[in-house]
This record gives C-alpha cells, sequence and structure tokens, in this order.
C-alpha cells in the first residue's frame, strides 16, 4: 500500500461561494505506480474547481482507482469550512471529515485497517 498523508489545499464551497481548506490523505494499492508529487497534484487539480468536499473525495478516488487501475484507493479529506465560522451557525472550529475506499481497501478488512490507522496518525 502507498499512502501519502498531509496533502494541503484549499477549495470553493459550491453553495456559499466561500473557502474550505484542509489536509487529504491519499492510499491506494497500486496496479500502476505514480510518483507521489503526482499524488498531491490530483488533490490540488480537483479542489481548484468550485467544489463540495464529498464530491473532491469521491473525484481523487476515481480518478487513482481509473487512471492507475488501482486495486484498492483509500482517500480521506479533512477540512474546515468558512461558512461554518461565518454565517448562521457560526461553529469556526468544526472539521469535516469524508472518507471513501474502494477496491481491496473497502473489501479487505486488513487493507482498510491499515488505511484507516494511517489516517489517524496525523490528527
Amino acid at each position: 500500500m502507498i499512502i501519502l498523508r498531509g496533502i494541503r489545499f484549499h477549495s470553493l464551497c459550491e453553495h456559499h461561494l466561500l473557502p474550505f481548506y484542509g489536509i487529504a490523505t491519499v492510499a491506494y494499492i497500486p496496479g500502476k505506480v505514480v510518483g507521489i508529487s503526482k499524488l498531491a497534484r490530483l488533490v490540488l487539480c480537483y479542489a481548484r474547481r468550485f467544489q463540495i468536499q464529498e464530491r473532491l473525495t469521491s473525484q481523487i478516488a476515481d480518478a487513482i482507482e481509473r487512471h492507475l487501475s488501482a486495486v484498492g484507493v483509500g482517500v480521506e479529506v479533512k477540512a474546515r469550512h468558512l461558512c461554518m465560522g461565518c454565517r448562521g451557525v457560526e461553529q469556526p472550529d468544526t472539521e469535516m471529515v469524508t472518507t471513501v475506499v474502494r477496491g481491496a481497501m473497502k473489501e479487505n478488512d486488513a487493507a482498510r485497517m491499515e488505511f484507516l490507522t494511517a489516517t489517524r496518525q496525523l490528527s
């Protein structure tokens, strides 16, 4: 399993037109191997769009699964949303966490636990 943690990103929420920012963790069991900078670039590519966090997480996983013929994929995105701090509920310290697991990461308990353990080490 290849895991890249601590990928910082910022994006713009398509609902509120306010920023959200955070850290992504990307893991995959390779079909093809790619340089680690390409994984960070992939996150940044999708984050640069008007976006919602749930879709961002899925798009990253989809691209890795499709382009690297990955046997398994896991993506976790942790982000702070400015809309939570400056609108309505006014909870600026909240953190939203989205996770996607596919293929062997979903079907194999040991692979899933390795991914989830790796994501928790950054917290």
